[in-house]
């Protein structure tokens, strides 16, 4: 005999003036998205747990708390959430400038040209790439076409984390991590290896969640 179904409690808060109903536990930034409510965001991957939280693009404002990041926060009973208040906004547009800033802007060349979520959102947020930021120091990093499907180009990754948690923990592979701190913190390979020496089976789910064109499909991959 199946067991009977238990239905999850909820809880009612109030996002922008609206009203909404969510599984408790559920972060902010899912509960906005089923009710229709946009909240920019890139890194964010409703499985992950604990949430990546990298982004800082979605951030909102909590009246009594102030401001959160809405991948990382649970909704309460009775919270009442501003998506677009002041200081969560200015917070947000300056996160999407300092990736624009720290980004090769070569679009008209790039293979995710016109699918590229990272621009696409600056679009939609309406932010541009700052002309009075100083340079940032970059390395530049060699592309590594080892890989016969893959294409790993570590000078377009914005440091989402998005591939290291599908590659760990939906395909159980780990071809990718972080290694460093701080601005020198960078995607590589284990052991730093070309990807075409790692155990990466070309399944291409980093492929498919990664926002830039940090990792392609090579033509015809």
């Amino acid at each position: 005999m199946a067991e009977p179904v238990t239905e999850k409690a909820t809880v009612e808060l109030t996002i922008d003036g609206k009203r909404v109903r969510a599984e408790q536990g559920e972060k902010i930034l899912w509960a906005a998205l089923a009710e229709g409510i946009a909240i920019p965001h890139l890194c964010a991957i409703k499985e992950a747990e604990p949430p990546l939280g990298t982004c800082r693009l979605c951030l909102v404002e909590v009246e009594g708390q102030g401001v959160v990041a809405s991948c990382v926060e649970s909704v309460r009973e009775g919270m009442v959430v501003h998506t677009d208040g002041e200081r969560a906004v200015a917070l947000r547009r300056r996160a999407m400038e300092l990736l624009l800033a720290d980004h090769p802007l070569e679009c008209k060349d790039c293979p995710k040209k016109g699918k590229c979520d990272f621009l696409q959102l600056s679009i939609a947020m309406k932010v541009k790439r700052p002309k009075n930021y100083r340079p940032f120091p970059r390395e530049e990093l060699p592309v590594d076409a080892s890989h016969p499907r893959i294409i790993f180009d570590p000078n377009k990754c914005i440091r989402c984390g998005r591939c290291v948690w599908v590659c760990k923990e939906r395909v159980g592979e780990v071809p990718f991590d972080f290694i460093q701190k701080g601005y020198e913190m960078r995607l590589t390979t284990f052991m730093d290896k070309p990807l075409g020496e790692s155990d990466c089976t070309g399944c291409g789910e980093c492929v498919e969640v990664c926002p830039v064109a940090a990792l392609c499909f090579k033509e015809g991959g």
